[in-house]
C-alpha cells in the first residue's frame, strides 16, 4: 500500500466511529422515550401547535445571539457558566426517569443530581475529548427523548427542514456558526463531539483554533461532530416511534438508516476539507427514511397529522 493510499485510509477510518454515534444515541433515545412518556417528561403540553415551533425557533435565536455577544464583547467564562448549567438541568431529566423505576422518588432524586453535578465537574475539571464526548451522548439522548415527544410528525418535519435552512445559512452564508464553533472548542463544552484520528490525541492539548488551522490548511487530528446535527435528526426517530403505534418501530430504524445515508453523502463532501453544513444532507436522510418506509407498510405518510 502506498503513502497516499495509506493517508486516505487514515483520514477515512474515524468517520465509522462518528457514524456509529449517531446510531448509539439514537438507539438510547429510542430505549429512554418510553420512560420519558411515563414520567410525562415533556416540553410542550400540545405537540400538535405550530406555536410550539416559533417558541423553538425564537430560544434558538436569542441563545445564539447571547452566546456570540458574550463571545465577542464579555468573558467566554459566562459562556461556559451558561451551557454547563444547560448541561447538568438536562442530564438530571435523562437520569430521573430512569432511575426512578427501580430507587425509591427520594434516592432517584438525590442520585440524579449528584450524578449530574459529577458529570459537570468532570467536564470543568478534566475536559478530554472522551468525557466531552460522555457528556454531549447524556445530553443528545435527553433532548432527542424529551423534544422527539413533545412535538408531532408534521411539526417535527417542519423543524428539520427550518434547521437545515438555518444550518446552511449559518455556515456558508454568515459564517456564524463556525464562530460559534470554535468558541465552543476553546471552552471544551459539550455541546460538540470529538472523534480523534490518531492515537494518542488530546483536546486539552489543542490550542489552536478551528479559523487558524483551516486558513493554513493543516492536517487536523481530530474529526468534530456538532452535537445538533445529531440530536435535530433524531427528534425525527423518537417521534415516529411515539406518534405510530404500529411499525411505529421500524418508522424510526428507517428514519435512523437515512440518517446514516445523509451521512455518507456528507463525507464526500467533508473529505475536501472544508466546514460543512451538516443538517441539510442529514434532514433530508431523515425525512426520506420516514417517507420511503411509510409508504412501503402503509401506503401513506402514517402519522402525518396537519395541526388544526
Amino acid at each position: 500500500m502506498n503513502d497516499e493510499k495509506k493517508r486516505q485510509k487514515r483520514e477515512f477510518l474515524p468517520f465509522f466511529p462518528m457514524g456509529g454515534i449517531f446510531v448509539f444515541i439514537h438507539s438510547l433515545a429510542l430505549l429512554v422515550t418510553r420512560p420519558f412518556e411515563a414520567a410525562n417528561m415533556i416540553a410542550f403540553e400540545n405537540p400538535n401547535d405550530p406555536v410550539n415551533l416559533i417558541y423553538f425557533f425564537l430560544t434558538l435565536f436569542v441563545f445564539t445571539a447571547i452566546i456570540l455577544l458574550i463571545a465577542k464583547f464579555w468573558k467566554k467564562q459566562l459562556i461556559q457558566g451558561i451551557v454547563l448549567g444547560a448541561t447538568a438541568y438536562t442530564a438530571y431529566f435523562v437520569f430521573y426517569p430512569l432511575l426512578s423505576f427501580i430507587v425509591p422518588a427520594l434516592g432517584s432524586l438525590v442520585i440524579s443530581i449528584a450524578a449530574a453535578a459529577v458529570l459537570v465537574i468532570t467536564v470543568v475539571k478534566y475536559p478530554e475529548w472522551y468525557v466531552i464526548d460522555i457528556c454531549g451522548i447524556v445530553v443528545g439522548v435527553g433532548a432527542i427523548g424529551m423534544l422527539g415527544i413533545s412535538l408531532s410528525i408534521f411539526l417535527v418535519v417542519i423543524l428539520l427542514v427550518g434547521l437545515a435552512i438555518y444550518d446552511a445559512i449559518s455556515v456558508y452564508q454568515t459564517k456564524h456558526m463556525i464562530d460559534l464553533a470554535d468558541t465552543v472548542l476553546d471552552l471544551k463544552l459539550p455541546i460538540i463531539l470529538v472523534i480523534p484520528k490518531i492515537r494518542k490525541y488530546s483536546l486539552i492539548k489543542e490550542t489552536r483554533s478551528l479559523k487558524e488551522r483551516l486558513k493554513e490548511d493543516e492536517e487536523r487530528h481530530a474529526l468534530f461532530l456538532g452535537l445538533g446535527d445529531v440530536i435535530i435528526p433524531g427528534f425525527l426517530v423518537t417521534s415516529t416511534f411515539h406518534n405510530i403505534p404500529n411499525n411505529g418501530l421500524l418508522i424510526a430504524l428507517s428514519v435512523m438508516f437515512g440518517t446514516l445515508f445523509g451521512f455518507a453523502v456528507l463525507l464526500t463532501r467533508v473529505m475536501k476539507g472544508k466546514p460543512q453544513a451538516g443538517l441539510p444532507y442529514l434532514c433530508t436522510g431523515a425525512i426520506l427514511g420516514y417517507v420511503i418506509s411509510s409508504y412501503l407498510l402503509f401506503g401513506e405518510l402514517i402519522g402525518l397529522a396537519f395541526p388544526i
